[in-house]
Formats: C-alpha cells, sequence, structure tokens
C-alpha cells in the first residue's frame, strides 16, 4: 500500500505493509506507522490519509518509494507518480493506484503503546476498468506477492454470512 499525508504545505508518499480491516459498517482499517517515517508527523497533525493500492506494473516506483526519504525528496516527482486531489481528505491520492481510500482518523488511542493508527474509510474510488487487477501486496524481506486470481465460490454460502 502506497499513503499519502500532507499537512499544511508538506505532502508525503510512504510504503505500508502492515494492515487490517477493522469493520464494514462503518469501514475501518488499521495500520502500524513509525515515528521514524517522515509520514508519521505529518498524519498525527493532520488526522487524515490516504490508502492506495498499486498493481504490479507500479512495483518499481513502490520500492522506489519505500527507499527514499519524504525530507529529501518529492516521492511523487521522482518515481513519476501523480498527486490526485481527494473528495473528502486533504491528503493526495496515488492516480496510477487501481484503488484509493481517504481516510479520517477515528481512534487514536492506540498510536503511542502500538503505532497502531485506526482510520474510517470516508471515501473509496476503484478503477472499475479493470477486470482482474494485479494488485500488489508486501509479505516482508523485499517479497512481494500478486493477485489477481479469483474463485468465486459465492453461490456456495448463504446470503447472510456473505
Amino acid at each position: 500500500m502506497l499513503v499519502g499525508s500532507q499537512w499544511q504545505d508538506t505532502r508525503n508518499l510512504m510504503v505500508m505493509g502492515w494492515h487490517m480491516m477493522l469493520g464494514f459498517t462503518p469501514a475501518h482499517f488499521g495500520c502500524l506507522i513509525s515515528p521514524g517515517n517522515h509520514s508519521y508527523h505529518l498524519i498525527r497533525e493532520s488526522r487524515e490519509c490516504t490508502i492506495n493500492v498499486p498493481t504490479v506494473d507500479l512495483v518499481d516506483a513502490v520500492v522506489g518509494v519505500g527507499n527514499s526519504d519524504g525530507d529529501e525528496v518529492d516521492k511523487f516527482a521522482a518515481f513519476g507518480l501523480t498527486p490526485q486531489a481527494s473528495q473528502e481528505v486533504s491528503a493526495p491520492a496515488v492516480a496510477q493506484c487501481y484503488a484509493n481510500f481517504e481516510c479520517r482518523l477515528v481512534d487514536d488511542s492506540q498510536i503511542d503503546r502500538h503505532e497502531l493508527f485506526i482510520w474510517e474509510i470516508v471515501a473509496a474510488h476503484v478503477d472499475t476498468s479493470l477486470a482482474r487487477p494485479r494488485t500488489l501486496h508486501y509479505r516482508g524481506n523485499g517479497r512481494f506477492m500478486v493477485a489477481g486470481d479469483e474463485i468465486d465460490r459465492s453461490a456456495d454460502f448463504r446470503r447472510q454470512n456473505l
């Protein structure tokens, strides 16, 4: 995932590997962000971010973003990524990503103890032109997994369990 942030006139983009869904109504999302990351301070001040889901064709840009410091470089410009204005938050989204989620901090009680940010997703945008997006997912130690194949077993589930 790529996390977009902005506080006042400073924006940044970071790579985030550790995240989870926490609920669906409303949609809550949790992620770990280290205080050593430049984005941490922008996000703490603004209490907003975008979560952007890259596809496999962005792997070089994702690695580049992860290997650079937001204090020293504009990561959007350096890696050919287009900042896109969000509808509900000040943080920019990444135009080239398959999906963008605009988030507001809904619970900050776990940040100091666990570096866990709990967000409410206030807007979502998905590129519906991609029937089977090959999204990129970090597995640790510089390794990624590519999603894309689908197995549809929805007919085998009771509707209330979907």
